[in-house]
Formats: C-alpha cells, structure tokens, sequence
C-alpha cells in the first residue's frame, strides 16, 4: 500500500477506556478551550497535526519559533499551544492531568501537563509570523486574546468536537485515506482555499490536477479564518454549487476545521504537512499564500512568492509535492482563462480580471458580476448574504473623554437616522449600558474593557441582523476598541467616531461635576485625569466639537455614512 493511503495513528482510546476517563475526569481541573484550541485539539487528536502527540514543550516550542524544527529536529514551523491565563496556570502543578473540554463543558480530552512557562511573545511574532506588528491578526490575538502562560503536554484523545453543519462533508485523515484507498487514487492535489471558488479557480485546479495527473482534492478551511472573510457557511454552499462542475469520478471535497494564522511561507509548509497527513501527494501553493494583507506601513506582510519558495526548500523532506499556483487571468478574445505569464500575444488582446477588493466593492453596491468571472450560482449564494450596503446593518461608536459630547451627538444621530428610516436604529449610550446591561461592574480597566466588549457583543447582533447599532461609551483603550471592530466587521461596517473634544473643554463643561471629584481624588482611575485614554489613531471620522453645533456634528457622520455607501443620499 502506498504511504499516502496507510492509516497513520491519532491520539484517541478505545470507546470503553473514553468511557472510563470521562467518568474520572469528573475529578480533574477542567480548562474550556477557546475557538482556536479547539480546533488545534482536533487537529492534534485525528492524526492532522502528526507526528504531534499533544500541545508542545517548552524545548519543542523554542525549537519550532528559533527554526521550524521540534527537540528532536523533525519539521513543524507552528507553534501548537496551550495559551492559559495566570490565574488558571497557578492551579495546575507539573505531571497534573487536566480535563480539555469545548464551550458547553463537554469534555474533549485530558491532557498531562508536563510544562509550564510565560513565553516570549514578541519572539514568537518576530520569528513566526515575520514582525511583531498588531496590524497582523495572529499578531493581535497573540498579544491581545492568547493567555500569557503556556501549558504543553500530552494529549489523550476521549472524542471529537461535535459538529452539528456539513457533517458528511467533514473527513479525518484516515478517512479520507480511506476513501482515496476505495477509489483507487494513488496521486492526489490538495486545493487550499478560504474563499469562495471562481473561474478563475477552477480553471487552476483542473490545470494544476492535470499538471500532476492526479485527482483533484477541494480542501476548504472551515475553522477560523481572517477576521473579515465571508463565514464558512456561505462559503460551502458556494463550494456545493460548483461542484457539479468538476468530474465526480476524479474530484473529491472536504472540510478542515483548521485555525489558520495567515502566517505566509510558514503556513504554507504547516499546510502541505496537514494535506500530506490527509493522504494527498500534491499541494497547490498560491501567490501570496495566507498572506494577512499588509502592515501597518502599508507594505504587504510577505513577498509573493516567499511561500512557494520556502516549500520548495521543504518539500523533499515533507513527502509532498507543490503545484505552482499560476496567476489565471480572462483572455476576452479567445474566451478563456490562461496563465498571465503564458499570455505570449497580452498586447494584443485584451485581458480582463477582477480582484477580491473589486468584487467586494461590486457585491457591496449591487453591482454587476460577469459570468466569465464566476458562476451564476455562486453569485446568488453571496448576495444572499452579502446584500448591498445601504441594506446591511452597521454599527457607528463614538469615543471620547466624558463630557466631550459622545451622547448628544449620538442622540441627534440616532434621530437623523429614524427619520430616514429603512432599518431599526438602537442607542447604546454608555450610562444607559451602564443601568441596564453593566450594573454590577465597577471602574477597573478589567470593567470597564468588558463593560466594552458586552456593548460590542450586542451591536455585533444588531449589525448582523440588519439593524443600525450606536454605541457612545469613553473606550479608552485602543486594544478593546479594536476588538470590538473585528466581532462587529464579521457582520457589517464599523464607523469609529473620535469625539477630539480637548481634556480642558471636557472640565470647563463639566455638568456632572466629575472633574472635580476625579481632580480632588474622589474618583479613582477617572480617564485623562488618572488613567490613560489612547487617542484613536485612524478613525473614520473626527469631530471637533468645540464652537461647532450638535446638528452640524450629526450631519458630518450622515455625510461619513452616504460616502460609504451605508445610507442612501
């Protein structure tokens, strides 16, 4: 039997042993894995991350941050971590089990701890990801989401994530080997995507399986994914729509539940090692493959063929091969897609594409989307959830210090707008957060970020649900702020509003008599007295307020929101 197809091993026990150990480990100290974890876990215990057999050591950790490679020299260029917080890490002792278990407390897997430690996260992000820059998402979440203790350790496998969508669609490795075995395939490409499937990419996928003459497998990532990409939901529908259009006998697709990092060259050796353990031969890697997008100078995270260059340096050693992604670009006069570098006559014929920004912007607007650029169906599934702007829900969040006007703007807004109508409109002021949604919190920085993320959890729903969100609370932490974008971006626009009101404006209007309290010591951890206010530095939009009208101020968001496309002039 070919490598490729022999089962590989996981990391669970026998149902009768997982019956035993979920009956234990009602004894164990219990961590609830994040999103991230349990995706990782899953991965860990069906034999996708082999030869990993669990979350790693100190020594592997800094083997695969410093150069891709475990204590033992074997090649891995992901760190795979159990991110805790302090508090939980200062109750767990070395050669302690503990129990992993999801959101609902259903346990996963326990897991020996054999190490502890806080590690270097700027390392991480210097040597992983190229550059310990936020505007990268795996940056961010390192940073801003990731415990500061990690636990490595061994990992025994009780049973899988339940997944209530798609499941015919999900496959294990051995699975899929399985599978490959009963059809008789030897060779296989593995296609890596986390968009929707155009022309464009099928016409790659049919050349790259040809190229390799292998059979084809559409390998979509179903886990977590760049904040901002359009859900897995409509992605697999969009996946089901075309797939008639490929040979059944030759064309295979299923779901990975993998959390991705958009680590660039790195993840694209983690993927082809992934697909390699999948059973696949062959892995297609693209221009830019899991590239983030760019930094915060502007400048694209990684070169554009960084990726491809880095698994080709590996790709002896790892047991699969790369297929080149090619650039597939529509040639009008012969009415077909051709590699863009293989266009021998491009300056006399006229050659037509449309990017990923373009065709958000043309979703966006309602706008056309030609047949020779996708599928007719695959339309029709992204319009079904991408309706165009001036339909979709948006959340607008004013920040500012007290007293700077956030509430009186906002207020005059929220009226603007109902008197538009289209779409229900729902202040969130912060005293009224405060009342209603927060009472039982106090003014730590602990408070007042969750204070936050609770008013960015329900414009999140309101945004999704169509609805117009305004949120008026001081935020004056830029971390929270950004992380109330990237929940409420998944579902719609966000429009940050700085209210530049200056500190001294604030304590001359002062009609609460604030100020003064916070001046005299009353108030403890009173922002711009006592506490920090992290100004905003690229807002959508910033009001100054002083000697300008409330009106006026109202009127330049409107002005915001129709060059946006959100209202309708």
């Amino acid at each position: 039997m070919p490598q490729n197809l022999a089962p590989i091993p996981e990391l669970y026990v026998s149902y009768d042993s997982a019956q035993k150990l979920k009956a234990d480990a009602g004894d164990l100290i219990s961590h609830d894995l994040t999103p991230r974890q349990i995706c990782d876990l899953e991965l860990l215990m069906n034999g996708g991350f082999n030869p990993l057999k669990g979350f790693l050591s100190e020594e592997d950790y800094n083997g695969v941050v410093e150069n891709m490679r475990t204590a033992d020299g074997t090649l891995w260029p992901m760190p795979i971590t159990l991110d805790v917080t302090e508090k939980f890490a200062e109750t767990v002792e070395l050669g302690q089990d503990i129990a992993l278990r999801d959101q609902e407390g259903v346990i996963l897997a326990t897991m020996t701890v054999t190490d502890k430690w806080v590690p270097n996260k700027s390392r991480e992000a210097e040597k992983v990801f190229g550059a310990d820059d936020l505007a990268h998402p795996a940056v961010n979440y390192l940073h801003n989401h990731a415990g500061a203790v990690y636990l490595g350790g061994p990992v025994t496998g009780i049973q899988q994530p339940v997944h209530y969508d798609f499941r015919a669609r999900r496959d294990t490795p051995n699975e899929l080997r399985a599978y490959f075995r009963k059809m008789g395939w030897r060779k296989v490409v593995a296609f890596q995507t986390r968009n929707p499937l155009h022309r464009a990419h099928q016409e790659l996928t049919f050349r790259a399986a040809k190229e390799a003459q292998a059979n084809l497998l559409i390998h979509p990532v179903v886990g977590l994914t760049k904040p901002g990409d359009i859900d897995h939901f409509t992605r697999v529908r969009c996946y089901e729509a075309v797939l008639d259009q490929y040979p059944a006998s030759t064309t295979a697709m299923s779901l990975l539940n993998l959390a991705m990092r958009m680590a660039g060259p790195r993840e694209a050796v983690w993927h082809g090692l992934i697909r390699k353990n999948h059973g696949c031969t062959h892995f297609i890697v693209g221009r830019d493959h899991a590239g983030p997008g760019k930094n915060s100078a502007g400048d694209d995270f990684y070169g554009p063929y960084d990726a491809q260059d880095l698994f080709r340096e590996h790709q002896e050693e790892m047991g699969i091969e790369m297929v080149d992604f090619k650039h597939m670009v529509y040639v009008q006069d012969r009415a077909q897609y051709e590699p863009a570098d293989e266009i021998a006559d491009k300056d006399d014929v006229t050659i037509l594409n449309i990017s990923g920004t373009e065709l958000r912007r043309r979703l966006a607007e309602g706008l056309e989307i030609p047949e020779w650029f996708s599928f007719p169906t695959v339309v029709e599934e992204l319009r079904k959830t991408r309706p165009p702007r001036a339909k979709q829900g948006f959340t607008v969040f004013f920040t500012g210090f007290s007293g700077s006007g956030k509430s009186t703007i906002a207020n005059a807004l929220m009226v603007k707008l109902m008197e538009m109508g289209g779409r229900p409109v729902t202040l969130l002021d912060g005293d009224i957060v405060r009342k209603n949604l927060s009472s039982e919190l106090g003014f730590s920085k602990e408070h007042r970020d969750l204070n936050i993320r609770r008013i960015g959890y329900v414009a999140s729903e309101i945004t999704k649900n169509g609805g117009i969100a305004i949120c008026a609370p001081i935020a004056p932490y830029a971390s929270t702020r950004r992380a109330v974008r990237e929940d409420i971006e998944q579902f719609g626009a966000f429009i940050e509003v700085h209210v530049a009101t200056s500190i001294e404006e604030c304590e001359r209007r002062d009609r609460k008599g604030l100020y003064k309290l916070a001046r005299e010591g009353k108030i403890k951890e009173f922002t711009g007295i006592s506490d920090p206010y992290d100004v905003p530095e690229n807002p959508e939009i910033s009001l100054e307020t002083e000697s300008v009208e409330v009106d006026n101020c109202a009127h330049q968001v409107i002005l915001k929101l129709e060059s946006m496309g959100l209202i309708k002039g």
